[in-house]
This record gives structure tokens, C-alpha cells and sequence, in this order.
């Protein structure tokens, strides 16, 4: 049985030295660090996060490892506390790869009076600090539609399904067994599969790229910006074709959080997903008031393959999940 560490100590010191300069970035911005929990009695009701869940006490009640910190970082945002941001594990049950492992680290912060793009330069600036001299140049900013055009030459907001469907399976083969047969679930599927297997990986080669206006119906977390088509305040940013970040405008409106947790569980009980309790606490925050502020959740082992050169999240890592 190996026992060794899968990552070398050189790259066990430069992660240490990472975490130290992202936490001086912070310190001299005046952000807060914070701690939540990481077991929870609700989860993410995303269709594409699967959460792992325990149950504790005489009642055996559900208690899920969190996906992100985000419900309970937003119910300190409602109760005054100002900029933040949390270093801290996190678990996604998904199969492992070489840029995924069932617990990895994650920087999520949330700035007051930002919106999506002033947040999108604050990461720029914080990238170019932890990646070092070859990124401090201006990052590339693409609109989700453009991305898709320059790429594929579609346009994803307004492309017929039949188009999107005949583009995924042209460079992807036959489409997965059951994806969504509705025709928006199956749209966005599509959507998911050419972002992530040819649109992304052809994204942040030589310069940071931010891509951004999401569709309305991945808006997840985001507001809606105005015009037609509807496109959300969120973005991601990408180096080296790796997808680094998502961030959002935070959506601030319970009615319209407690709508999409709806549609998210209906999405779920269609795909026979399990069904975990809407956050109440969530939405009792927004309804007592969210200060206007946006947000974004950074995969730090990712950022740390890239400095270093690795090619393999476990090379990052003390122990991966296979070897813990």
C-alpha cells in the first residue's frame, strides 16, 4: 500500500506560499476571512451538483458535506458583515478526474457594490498576483455568445435545437443517455457539453480570458440582466483552456430564489436525482435584505496545477481522495 504524498514537498511549499499571498491580498483590501460550516442541513438543489450526505443523531437526520459556502456566507452578508471571503473544503460527488477530486479547496469572497465586471478585474488582479508576471496583462473578455460564435460559429442564445444537438454530436458523438428530453433541458445540455469539451478547452491560451452573459436559464445564483434575449450576470474565467472560477451579480430576490429552487428540484425528480430541502435559512436572509454585492467561487487546487505545471489535481494535493 503507497502511503507517500501524491504532491512533492516543492509543490506542498509553493501551495503554502499561494495560500499566504491570497490571504495578504485580502488582508490589504480589507476583506474579511470567515469560517461556515462544512456540514449542513440543506444543500445545493442544482441539477448538476451532487451532493454527499450523512445522517447524525438518534433521528438520523440528512446532513450534507457542502458543495460551497455560498448559502451560508450570503446569511452573513445579510447580518452586516460586510466583504468576506473563506478559504475552505469542499465536496462534490463527482467521478474523479485529473481536474477533480471529491474534496477539494475552494476561495469564495463576496464584494459589497460590486457587480459581475468590477468582480471580474478583482480576480484578474488576484490571478496575475498568484500566477505570477506572465498573466499581469489585460485579460481577454468574451460574452458567452461570442465565445460560441468565435468557436463554433453558432449563436447559443439563438441557435435552433436542432443546430445545437447536430453541433454536440458532430464533434462529441452520439449524445449521453438520459439527458433532459424537454427541449429546454436538452438545450442547455447541449449548451453544457460543447462549453465544456470544445468551447472551454480553446479558452485562456497565453492570457487570462474571462467569458460572460451567461443564458437566463444557466443564470443559477445570478441576476437577470435586461434586453432580448435575457442574459445573466455571471461569468467564468479560464487560463489554459482550465476553467478557474464562477461568479454572479448575487441574485437578492427570495421569490425569484425560492422559484428557481422549485424548478431545480421539479428538474431533479425528472431525472429520479435525490431531493434535498430547499435552504430556508437562505431565503429568510435575502427576505430580511442582501446588500448589493457579487460573488465568485475560485478552485484553488486548479490554480495551484497551474503554477506549478501540473497536469493532475492529484499532484497538488497531500492526498487525493483515492489515497486518503
Amino acid at each position: 500500500m503507497d502511503w507517500r504524498p501524491g504532491a512533492e514537498l516543492d509543490t506542498l511549499r509553493r501551495r503554502a506560499g499561494m495560500l499566504a499571498g491570497l490571504r495578504a491580498f485580502f488582508a490589504a483590501r480589507g476583506v474579511l476571512e470567515v469560517e461556515t460550516p462544512v456540514l449542513g442541513a440543506a444543500t445545493v438543489t442544482d441539477v448538476h451538483l451532487a451532493s454527499l450526505v450523512t445522517h447524525v443523531g438518534p433521528h438520523a437526520a440528512a446532513r450534507y458535506l457542502q458543495t460551497s459556502p455560498e448559502y451560508a456566507m450570503k446569511r452573513l452578508l445579510a447580518a452586516g458583515s460586510g466583504d468576506i471571503y473563506q478559504v475552505c473544503k469542499v465536496f462534490r460527488d463527482d467521478p474523479p478526474g485529473h481536474l477533480h477530486n471529491l474534496e477539494f479547496t475552494m476561495v469564495e469572497w463576496y464584494r459589497l457594490g460590486f457587480d459581475h465586471r468590477r468582480l471580474m478585474e478583482e480576480v484578474a488582479a488576484l490571478l496575475g498576483q498568484l500566477l505570477g508576471a506572465r498573466w499581469h496583462v489585460p485579460a481577454e473578455v468574451l460574452s458567452y455568445r461570442a465565445a460560441f460564435e468565435r468557436e463554433l460559429g453558432i449563436d447559443p442564445l439563438t441557435a435552433p435545437l436542432a443546430t445545437l444537438t447536430a453541433a454536440a454530436e458532430a464533434r462529441l458523438g452520439p449524445l449521453p443517455a438520459g439527458l433532459d428530453a424537454s427541449p429546454a433541458g436538452l438545450r442547455d445540455a447541449c449548451l453544457d457539453l460543447l462549453m465544456g469539451a470544445v468551447v472551454g478547452p480553446a479558452l485562456g491560451h497565453g492570457r487570462l480570458c474571462f467569458v460572460h452573459e451567461y443564458p437566463a436559464s444557466q443564470a443559477a445564483l445570478a441576476r437577470l440582466l435586461p434586453g432580448q434575449p435575457a442574459v445573466a450576470a455571471r461569468f467564468e474565467a479560464y487560463v489554459e483552456g482550465i476553467e478557474l472560477c464562477n461568479g454572479f451579480h448575487e441574485l437578492a430576490d427570495p421569490a425569484e430564489q425560492r422559484r428557481r429552487f422549485e424548478a431545480d428540484l421539479a428538474a431533479r425528480a425528472a431525472h429520479a436525482l435525490p431531493q434535498p430541502p430547499p435552504d430556508e435559512r437562505l431565503l429568510a436572509a435575502l427576505a430580511a435584505g442582501l446588500p448589493d454585492c457579487a460573488g465568485v467561487a475560485l478552485g484553488f487546487d486548479r490554480l495551484v496545477m497551474l503554477a506549478t505545471g501540473r497536469r493532475d489535481i492529484r499532484e497538488v494535493l497531500s492526498f487525493a481522495a483515492d489515497g486518503a
